[in-house]
């Protein structure tokens, strides 16, 4: 059956009066409702509004208008179905073919910090929800259906395959657009949710502005899947990736990949290690990945020699690693990462020399991320029966924020030194200790038991990458509950040290900093990464 009726109401208007006049050009009739009968009718198009295809009248102030027989009889009506349509003829309903609809705005109304109850729940859609679900329901089979339409992207590939198929829509998009639809709709009742389990008061409407909870009591969570991967972290585990919709510009789900094999799940979970920490610096940086940790991380006055420095780290641990940069790559910068085996590259962006350099790699996965300050709104971890959820370990701490204990008082160089080595220990796995000097990594130690244990890696790494560690900088991500660590980084050569302090032993680990002649700098705040 071809389209001949078309619902159309919308909250977000953009390109719908374009797309209704294409609809009016290939024959199709046009119902509105409020607002959008208006716009089109201002536009010249031919108009019926629901109150007269209905012969009912809006009431309650707009909260019942599409609730009708006639609205919802046209929507769910089987087209293949000889009874369905006798009965349409017998009560005076027209077939609804195609629904343009998009809802009230309810997720962009709650997060205004001066939302009020009222406006809330006067936000929340309760037609267009019935509406979407019935034409989704309805989408049918090869036979004929309701196409239904909720995103304006969608209309120009609406247009396309009414004109391939002769004013009627497939079976796959109209089956397409339907599924988006409750996944669309899932989400909306997910927020509304959301919202009223996170209300605090028990009386909200007494409220001008509710106080909110910061975890509701009910969480919805959607995503969108974007690859089936090969496998997991092992052969013997099947795995995909879902991108979050909503993810904010900056961040890893907003990858382009410009070459290369298929992601892994590795590939993934270490590219966004990798380009979590780069990021965070502001000057051209490098940040070299192996199994979820830095093994190599420099800033320098430019990409070639960010990565130069980041090298040297740790070249043998670099050996098949990921590779992440926060300014776009040159021709001089891609030769360079090109001499080592690596599986993923990242950047904001590549100029076309590089991207000849690279094409000579074939099987490197070259990812192309723009630049943000975003964050997550969560961080999520699965255990047994459950989900852990908290909000992302994102601050970065400035200088005067910390706090000298020691009587040694730094130097300027040495508070870069330390500023820096800070910022990375955040990025590697606890326990962590991070040897710095001069812009650049020298020694990591990561994700063992002991603090003790961690310190002695980083400096068996440094040595074993021929770096000396006299008068380096060292980082630890939490504190250092005996003196032992300490007294490990300063004998491989550090004369500074930063710590979250906090320890029921912060005097007697200050006391052996001042023994040993060294700076310490508290943070107040740790950074464990589990």
């Amino acid at each position: 059956m071809k389209i001949q009726t078309a619902l159309i109401s919308v909250s977000d208007k953009s390109g719908v009066v374009p797309f209704a006049q294409s609809l009016h050009q290939r024959g199709v009739r046009l119902l509105s409702t409020g607002g959008t009968a208006k716009l089109l009718a201002d536009a010249g198009l031919p108009v019926t509004e629901v109150a007269k295809h209905t012969g009912s009248p809006e009431i309650l102030d707009g909260r019942v208008k599409t609730l009708h027989p006639k609205i919802h009889g046209g929507l769910l009506a089987r087209r293949d179905t000889e009874e369905h349509m006798q009965t349409l003829k017998k009560h005076g309903i027209d077939r609804i073919d195609l629904l343009v609809v998009n809802l009230y705005p309810f997720r962009e109304t709650v997060a205004k910090a001066d939302c009020s109850f009222d406006d809330a729940v006067e936000n929340i859609d309760i037609g267009g929800p019935a509406m979407l679900r019935a034409a989704a329901k309805n989408h049918g089979n090869r036979a004929g259906g309701v196409t239904v339409v909720i995103d304006p992207t969608d209309y120009s590939r609406v247009l396309s395959d009414m004109d391939e198929h002769k004013n009627q829509t497939s079976f796959a998009l109209r089956l397409e657009l339907a599924a988006k639809v409750y996944a669309h709709t899932s989400a909306y009742d997910g927020a509304i949710a959301a919202y009223l389990t996170s209300l605090a008061d028990a009386e909200p409407a007494l409220q001008q502005t509710p106080e909110r909870e910061t975890w509701p009591r009910t969480l919805t969570l959607q995503l969108k899947r974007e690859q089936i991967l090969r496998y997991g972290e092992n052969p013997q585990q099947i795995a995909a990736f879902y991108r979050d919709p909503s993810v904010p510009t900056g961040l890893l789900g907003h990858y382009k990949q410009l070459q290369g094999k298929e992601l892994s799940y590795n590939n993934i979970a270490d590219a966004d290690a990798a380009w979590d920490c780069v990021r965070s610096f502001d000057k051209p940086a490098c940040v070299i990945v192996k199994h979820a940790n830095p093994c190599g991380v420099a800033i320098g006055e430019d990409t070639y020699r960010a990565y130069e420095k980041a090298f040297r780290t740790d070249p043998t641990s670099a050996f098949g690693g990921i590779i992440a940069f926060n300014r776009p790559i040159d021709a001089a910068t891609a030769e360079a990462v090109s001499s080592q085996f690596l599986e993923v590259l990242i950047a904001p962006g590549f100029d076309g020399a590089a991207l000849a350099v690279l094409q000579h790699k074939k099987n490197v996965r070259v990812l192309e991320i723009p630049m943000g300050p975003a964050h997550n709104d969560i961080d999520v971890k699965r255990v047994g029966g459950g989900w852990l959820i908290q909000t992302p370990d994102w601050q970065l701490l400035n200088e005067d924020e910390l706090r000298v204990v020691s009587k040694r008082q730094p130097t300027a160089e040495q508070m870069q030194d330390l500023l820096f080595a800070w910022r990375v220990a955040k990025f590697v796995k606890s326990n962590a200790i991070v040897f710095t000097g001069n812009g650049m990594t020298l020694g990591v130690g990561a994700g063992q038991m002991s603090r003790v244990d961690s310190a002695r890696i980083a400096s068996i790494k440094a040595e074993n990458a021929g770096l000396d560690l006299r008068g380096s900088a060292v980082a630890s991500d939490a504190f250092f509950p005996f003196r032992d660590g300490l007294d490990v980084v300063v004998d491989a050569g550090a004369t500074c040290v930063i710590q979250p302090g906090g320890s029921m032993r912060d005097a007697e680990v200050i006391a052996a900093a001042d023994e040993r002649d060294v700076v310490m700098v508290l943070t107040g705040m740790r950074h464990f990464r589990h």
